[in-house]
């Protein structure tokens, strides 16, 4: 499946953490709404980054903050890799395969 064949891996899973896609030409409800949706990931992660910047500067930090941090940066880096993998299909990155999980 590729974006040249009109698929588009979607930003979100589905049933069982598996992947969604849409068909179509990229102008549609669905394509609009995952690019919306895939800004906002982007933003959250940029944001995530920040925090965890703050966070570990201060070196009084517990071990479940660290704990909470590393599994929010885990969850915000399996999003952000989904999103690129997306983009890059629909680029036409040579190696690109966004139904291949390579963690």
């Amino acid at each position: 499946m590729s974006e040249g064949d009109g698929i588009r891996q979607l930003p979100w899973t589905g049933q069982d953490d598996k992947p969604c896609y849409v068909i179509g030409d990229g102008t549609g409800y669905v394509s609009r709404m995952a690019d919306g949706f895939e800004n906002i990931q982007l933003g959250m992660a940029g944001d995530l980054i920040g925090h965890a910047t703050e966070l570990l500067a201060e070196r009084k930090v517990t071990g479940t903050e660290l704990h909470f941090l590393a599994c929010r940066l885990t969850e915000s880096l399996r999003t952000v890799k989904r999103v690129a993998e997306s983009r890059g299909s629909r680029l036409g990155v040579p190696g690109v395969d966004p139904g291949i999980d390579d963690w």
